[in-house]
């Protein structure tokens, strides 16, 4: 299979990285369009195709992926549109709040034709294949939707969803992981406030939240039953959570969330 990746930015470069690192693509099968040589750069020597010219990529694909600025999406699937062959190509883009019928009528070509579209939001996890990625069939059948949420399961875990959460997706995961990396810090700096060295802190409490996803994944616990296993009565981590909380922990993350999907 090959994709092509239309958008070496944060987003589109860290989904190339994820794809370099899985062992189901190849880099030979691989192309990176960005009109910044500097974006594809990141890239040389790896053993994908590189070009500043997103026609030429999208010409052989079998999977078109744009990763590119809601603003700027209009204008570069209009200059991908005729090279696009929408009987045997599949187009995947990836920009917050741009909709999936806007697409279609952008893309529309004179025989009244229109591509095979998902819309796809991840999160930058996906350069290590963790990421939590949102995924609409806007114009396609099961066994091409298939087709993309196997290359993204590849990368982390995928939901397919409806088109109307996608907003509420962007904030919970692809703004989330910015949430959480906040949290980590904040704990850091309260750990070399304990008198750890800020390295330490940092990964103490980077391996403390991975051991508390992997085990709520594991065991499927409510993450308050998980927390009831070690607030012993009166002891310190009932302290620190209800002082946690008289500062607004839960709703800060909750407003936070929901200021993010406005």
């Amino acid at each position: 299979m090959k994709i092509s990746i239309i958008g070496a930015g944060a987003m589109g470069g860290s989904t190339v990285q994820g794809l370099l690192k899985s062992d189901s693509f190849k880099p030979a099968d691989i192309t990176v369009a960005d009109p910044n040589q500097q974006a594809l750069d990141a890239f040389a020597g790896s053993g994908v195709s590189i070009t500043t010219d997103n026609k030429a990529a999208a010409l052989d694909a079998d999977v078109v992926m744009v990763f590119v600025k809601p603003w700027l999406v209009e204008q570069v699937l209009k200059g991908i549109k005729e090279e696009m062959n929408y009987k045997r190509q599949l187009l995947v883009v990836i920009a917050a709040g741009v909709k999936g019928q806007d697409i279609l009528q952008w893309m529309k070509k004179e025989d009244d034709s229109e591509p095979q579209l998902m819309l796809a939001i991840p999160n930058i996890a996906i350069a290590e294949k963790e990421s939590m990625t949102f995924l609409v069939a806007v114009n396609t059948r099961p066994e091409e939707t298939k087709t993309v949420k196997d290359i993204f399961d590849e990368l982390g875990q995928t939901i397919l969803t409806e088109e109307r959460l996608l907003g509420a997706g962007t904030t919970l995961a692809s703004c989330g992981i910015a949430y959480a990396m906040r949290y980590i810090r904040a704990a850091a700096e309260g750990g070399v406030q304990l008198g750890f060295k800020a390295h330490d802190a940092q990964e103490i409490v980077m391996q403390t939240v991975k051991g508390a996803v992997m085990l709520l994944q594991a065991t499927g616990m409510h993450p308050e039953a998980a927390i009831d296993l070690v607030t012993t009565p009166g002891g310190v981590t009932i302290k620190g959570l209800n002082e946690m909380e008289h500062n607004g922990f839960t709703s800060a993350v909750i407003k936070g969330l929901l200021a993010g999907a406005k």
